[in-house]
């Protein structure tokens, strides 16, 4: 996700973000029990452009958003665990491919992004 549509919405420093989160890809070292890849990675695209960083900086805005596409990945598959959603992918009707649902998951992280800027 954040090699998809990182460098859009972070500029150039989303190469140090993509190295600190490098290792929750496939829920958590491909171990696959935790939170999809996609899903991770877009909230700390969100954190990224819309979180804190001191004690005293408003984080409703990143909560909200965070919560909100967590919830749409609920919506979409009825769980946000890297191997459930995995194996929903491959169902018949299913997208098919991580690369499919990180298309899915980028293009509603952007279109977010863009109503929360006031841009949609």
């Amino acid at each position: 996700m954040l090699l998809a549509v990182g460098e859009h919405v972070l500029g150039d420093e989303v190469r140090d973000v993509v190295r600190y989160v490098t290792a929750f890809a496939g829920g958590v070292g491909c171990g696959y029990q935790e939170l999809c890849g996609a899903l991770s990675g877009g909230i700390a695209i969100i954190g990224g452009r819309f979180g804190r960083t001191s004690c005293d900086e408003d984080e409703k805005l990143a909560q909200n958003l965070a919560r909100r596409f967590r919830q749409s990945f609920l919506d979409e598959f009825g769980c946000t665990q890297c191997k459930q959603v995995r194996e929903l992918l491959k169902e018949p009707g299913g997208m098919g491919s991580c690369a499919v649902l990180v298309e899915w998951a980028a293009n509603l992280l952007l279109e977010m992004i863009s109503e929360a800027e006031g841009d949609g």
